[in-house]
């Protein structure tokens, strides 16, 4: 029976991103991160396929985010949904003892190209999950994609914020990154060529 190992996935991780940032990403192998975490190269198999999925995981993040979307209250709209989901994921996901951590794992990912496009795609992924959240909601489609898209760009500047350590809770960035994207959009509606349009007709 292979030996307990205790905290083993946070002592890999951390181990992992102290040695990307010092190497590199790609001078960096699965043996050297399990012997600077004191652990064993079966035990870092046991938590992660290889060395990316330290930086990527599996599906927590959109899981998260799609059961909490599920969850919002019955007449919150898409909107309201998709903040509900970003406070979910400020309460179990990025925690203020989580904060050293995404700002390496962000500096480590800005410095690879391969590890940058993973990353898009990875967004692209959890916008995706979002849309099909809301529509199981029954909210319409295009409705659905705009409420996910702002709640991904928002996401993005809250965790950018957050990681720089220029804003305190997680959840509360993403509201006020929500509500910025969203006067944004406001404003350049109302002053842009199809408010334009509009008042010509």
């Amino acid at each position: 029976m292979a030996r307990w190992e205790p905290n083993a996935p946070e002592r890999l991780s951390k181990a992992a991103l102290e040695l990307f940032a010092e190497r590199g990403y790609e001078n960096t192998t699965v043996i050297d991160i399990a012997q600077r975490a004191g652990l064993t190269k079966s035990t870092f198999f046991r938590h992660f396929q290889d060395k990316r999925e330290v930086l990527f995981g599996g599906g927590t993040l959109a899981g998260l985010l799609t059961g909490a979307i599920a969850a919002a209250p019955a007449s919150a709209t898409a909107f309201e949904a998709v903040v509900h989901a970003m406070d979910a994921v400020g309460r179990e996901a990025f925690t203020p003892d989580r904060r050293e951590f995404g700002a390496l794992r962000r500096a480590v990912i800005a410095a690879n190209p391969e590890l940058r496009e993973r990353e898009a795609l990875k967004g692209l992924a959890l916008t995706s999950a979002m849309t099909e959240a809301l529509r199981e909601r029954g909210v319409p489609e295009v409705t659905a994609c705009v409420a996910a898209e702002l709640g991904a760009l928002a996401m993005k500047i809250a965790h950018e914020r957050w990681g720089a350590a220029t804003c305190g809770d997680f959840g509360e960035a993403a509201r006020l990154a929500f509500d910025e994207v969203q006067a944004a959009i406001a404003a350049e509606t109302s002053s842009g060529p199809v408010a334009a349009k509009s008042s010509a007709r």
